[in-house]
């Protein structure tokens, strides 16, 4: 499960303009077929004079076919991205856009560095955000690709359907891959790999219960993860802001 958000909500807007850090934490349970297991992910979102940094890490652990197999740790995979805008030009005609920077990596292989530029467009009152992004793949160790770009649309809308309290949010990335599957032939090969992850969430403020946030996600991916073609793994989970 990945999670990519470069800003994607009125409430990470309102960090950049009061240089406050926005971090949470999510905790999902994988409903998707073979898989049942727990993962959290902790994200940071801070904006600056200079931009803005985001970072997450996702933890994944073991389910009850991990230990079957002797795999008994806790954790059993993690993943990591870390992003920053540079935009020094934030009084300008052009201030919604930057350059962008960004790191992956995971406890599978090599990491990637990704280059490019991100705009940021948003609704009159930062209700409802969106940002799209363009960026150059620079595979480290991980193979070439034959079109070594990625795109990235973030999205958050509050009090989605005009019901208070309700957020939508996600992100969508399509990028080159040359990835090689098993198949019953030898193997398979693919260009591309899509994975989105809209999510909903319902904050607990009604309740007394500000930081909390209940809802879930549906990962929706083709040609990701070792799967070829297409595949829905949905998830349930709390959100705590801190």
């Amino acid at each position: 499960m990945s999670k990519r958000f470069i800003a994607v909500s009125a409430a990470l807007l309102a960090c950049v303009l009061c240089a406050e850090a926005q971090t949470n934490l999510q905790t999902f349970f994988d409903l998707g077929k073979d898989r049942k297991y727990i993962t959290t992910t902790f994200e940071m979102f801070k904006g600056d004079k200079w931009g803005d940094t985001f970072f997450f890490i996702d933890h994944y652990y073991t389910n009850k076919s991990n230990r079957d197999a002797g795999l008994s740790s806790a954790i059993n995979g993690s993943y990591f991205e870390i992003e920053r805008g540079l935009n020094f030009w934030q009084d300008s005609a052009l201030k919604d856009l930057s350059a962008m920077i960004e790191y992956d990596g995971s406890t599978w292989g090599a990491g990637i560095w990704c280059f490019g530029a991100k705009y940021f467009l948003h609704s009159d009152d930062f209700r409802n955000t969106f940002t799209l992004a363009l960026l150059y793949d620079l595979h480290c160790g991980l193979g070439e690709a034959d079109v070594p770009v990625k795109f990235s649309g973030v999205w958050g809308m509050n009090d989605f359907l005009g019901l208070k309290g309700l957020t939508f949010k996600g992100f969508l990335d399509l990028w080159g891959n040359n990835s090689v599957f098993a198949s019953e032939g030898g193997v398979e090969t693919a260009k591309f790999s899509l994975l989105t992850e809209p999510q909903l969430w319902f904050n607990l403020s009604c309740i007394g219960i500000e930081n909390l946030n209940i809802g879930g996600e549906v990962e929706l991916s083709y040609n990701f993860a070792g799967h070829k073609g297409f595949m829905c793994n949905p998830c349930v989970g709390t959100k705590w802001v801190f």
